[in-house]
């Protein structure tokens, strides 16, 4: 007999999920990807739309499930199985040695040893924990004894599996390991935060950290976290602690562990290295002392544990520390050089940072020429002067500052360095708040403010005008053509056309992508407008409850704060933006030039229809709608439809054989509507 319709699909959602599966192992585990994007892309789209027609098919470890689809309430405190130790530090090879002789006392007995030397990634320590192969619980290691629970933004991370990579996974397992951020998309997350005026992280694993404990699961998986696996333990039975062994997998050394988690789906540093001995250890150390300065992840030593799994249990614990393992830690990079200068910038939010001039200099393997001096605090602390001996490093070995002076190298007569007056740009007096550490110009009409904004109004996420770039926004605000975004919207060919390499066809070019740029959303415009802490993300969940411009600007504080996720600092500067009267001015000017200052009649329609705000979870069949005719319906009147039942969810729409969704939907009090029952709610 043939299969029936419903078989062939859920035949095909688990092809399409198995396929997404490997691809997704070759790409993030195995650095070999064998699935180009644009098949990837189209398989997923694929899975997503048959999941969507039929979400009693959706599964936890399915490639669609990775986001939450709302932003958690809060986080809460889960004990650990077994503690999560952190590593006693060696700062050098002698505290090394010293480490293999408390160890040895220990252990007297034991002659030649392996070791397992391995990069020390400077991240954030997780524990994930899998029942029958699922993922089912990621927590932070907190105080060692206990963690925060951050399933959902665990769930994000493509470099951890959903399901394990086996077909007779353990029952319990928990994996542990090192969850980063790579440099390059380091370097871009602060370059956002510095166009909405918002303070840079200090190093990758500060934002790193703060990336996981966000509430919102879409904001976790747009900054692209890493992970990497480097250890592993097994349940045996329900009330027994973990233990290191298993008696189907037994990796009974470290290196078969990392090889069994590299089988089980995880990524594991390629960088690792078994040592037959401390001069093996030493080596490895001298080696990547040099080399981890081209690696695209951050190191700041190497961890060596002993390989053999029953000595290391022989070993056990201090109070503190593993006895088996250590973390030898590499020297923190720091040059001396001369300062030549010292210059102030003024970015997109006003803030004037002090940057020192320097005599170029190696550090960390590039040349460095500039680094910051963060603020007038900084500057007042450092007691630096022209012509000072300066100690540069890279903070996080990123971004490249000064960390003190060599006051007794001082030439004579040097000129102390001081914050200006007034702004070095526009020449109006700079203001420093009390309750922050930023001087700022205040000027709205400083051409470093409006260069800056007029940037950021361009930019993808905000109006995405194509070809606008920096050097033409700087020759439209040198030449007074631009003060204002709103300016753009008044710019001719025959303005344009003379600006030096612009043409006729470039300037027509650009004519056209302004005006395009009209049709863009109304969430779009008020990400462009460069309102303090309102990113990409804030600017929707603003958009989407309060629907048109004049709704937001007589917003009070109070009010805009009860929109879930905007908390009193970003809704204390939207009502401050709001009541500038330039920036009213601008907002008149805007809504003159026919921009978007409002949500569409069908998204205005939908958050005013009788659902808006309300969950919706289908199941079973429905006497007369599909699925999609059904989410079509709730949609339209507001409502929102998800695959998966859970405490966020307001109403279950159940049809016949309607399953474990409606059994959990009753477990929770959730309320169960007929398709008859979904009518009248909607009429």
């Amino acid at each position: 007999m043939g299969q029936s319709a419903e078989q062939s699909t859920a035949a095909r959602v688990q092809t399409l999920r198995s396929q997404l599966q490997a691809a997704s192992y070759a790409y993030y585990v195995l650095d070999a990807p064998d699935l180009p994007d644009e098949v990837y892309d189209r398989l997923y789209r694929e899975l997503q739309d048959l999941e969507a027609a039929h979400p009693e098919l959706v599964t936890p470890d399915s490639p669609t499930q990775r986001v939450g689809e709302r932003p958690a309430a809060q986080f809460t405190s889960v004990r650990h199985n077994i503690p999560l130790y952190s590593l006693e530090n060696a700062f050098d090879l002698a505290e090394f040695r010293a480490w293999e002789e408390r160890w040895r006392r220990q252990a007297p007995d034991v002659g030649a040893v392996d070791y397992v030397a391995e990069l020390k990634i400077d991240g954030n320590a997780l524990a994930l924990t899998y029942e029958n192969g699922l993922l089912v619980r990621g927590v932070t290691r907190g105080d060692g004894v206990a963690g925060e629970e951050i399933t959902q933004n665990v769930r994000t991370i493509r470099s951890i599996p959903l399901r394990l990579n086996t077909d007779t996974p353990p029952a319990v397992v928990e994996v542990r390991g090192e969850a980063f951020l790579a440099l390059d998309v380091f370097e871009q997350i602060n370059a956002e935060r510095a166009e909405r005026g918002e303070a840079p992280f200090a190093n990758p694993r500060n934002a790193a950290a703060g990336t996981l404990r966000q509430l919102d699961s879409r904001i976790v998986a747009a900054r692209k976290l890493d992970f990497f696996a480097y250890t592993v333990h097994f349940h045996e039975g329900e009330n027994s602690k973990f233990k290191i062994q298993n008696s189907k997998l037994s990796p009974s050394t470290q290196w078969a562990a990392l090889q069994l988690l590299q089988s089980l789906g995880f990524r594991v540093n390629p960088n690792r290295q078994l040592c037959r001995s401390a001069a093996d250890v030493q080596a490895y150390y001298d080696e990547w002392a040099t080399r981890r300065a081209r690696l695209s992840y951050l190191t700041d030593g190497v961890v060596v544990k002993l390989n053999d799994f029953a000595l290391q249990q022989q070993l056990g614990f201090t109070q503190k520390f593993p006895r088996w393992a250590v973390a030898l830690k590499y020297p923190a990079e720091e040059v001396p050089t001369i300062l030549e200068n010292v210059s102030f910038q003024v970015g997109r939010t006003g803030a004037v940072t002090p940057v020192a001039e320097l005599h170029p200099v190696q550090l960390a393997g590039t040349t460095v020429a500039r680094a910051t001096l963060h603020n007038a605090d900084r500057l007042a602390e450092l007691d630096i002067h022209q012509g000072d001996t300066v100690i540069v490093r890279k903070a996080g070995e990123i971004i490249p500052e000064v960390v003190r002076v060599l006051a007794e190298l001082r030439p004579d007569h040097a000129t102390k360095i001081a914050m200006p007056t007034h702004c070095p740009q526009c020449g109006s007096p700079l203001v420093k708040p009390e309750d922050e550490a930023v001087t700022r110009c205040i000027n709205s009409s400083c051409p470093a403010i409006v260069q800056g904004a007029i940037i950021h109004w361009t930019r993808r996420d905000a109006l995405d005008i194509e070809g606008l770039g920096e050097k033409w926004v700087k020759q439209l605000v040198e030449q007074g053509l631009v003060q204002s975004v709103a300016d753009l919207y008044g710019l001719s060919e025959q303005v344009l056309e003379p600006l030096d390499r612009m043409g006729q066809r470039l300037a027509q070019k650009l004519v056209g992508a302004i005006a395009a740029s009209k049709a863009r959303p109304w969430a779009a415009v008020l990400y462009g407008l460069g309102i303090r802490h309102v990113g990409t993300v804030n600017a929707k969940t603003l958009a989407q409850h309060f629907l048109t411009v004049e709704a937001l600007a007589a917003a009070s504080p109070e009010r805009i704060e009860t929109v879930h996720t905007i908390g009193p600092e970003i809704a204390q500067a939207v009502a401050q933006w709001f009541q500038v009267p330039a920036n009213q001015t601008l907002i008149d000017r805007l809504r003159q030039a026919g921009l978007q200052l409002a949500a569409t009649p069908e998204e205005q329609a939908q958050a005013a229809g009788p659902l808006a705000g309300k969950t919706f979870v289908l199941t079973g069949t429905l006497p007369t709608l599909t699925r999609p005719e059904a989410t079509e319906l709730i949609e339209a009147a507001g409502g929102k439809v998800t695959s998966s039942v859970s405490k966020a969810t307001d109403y279950l729409v159940a049809g016949e054989k309607a399953g474990s969704k409606l059994t959990k939907a009753e477990s929770l009090g959730i309320a169960i509507l007929s398709e008859t029952d979904l009518r009248a709610l909607i009429a």
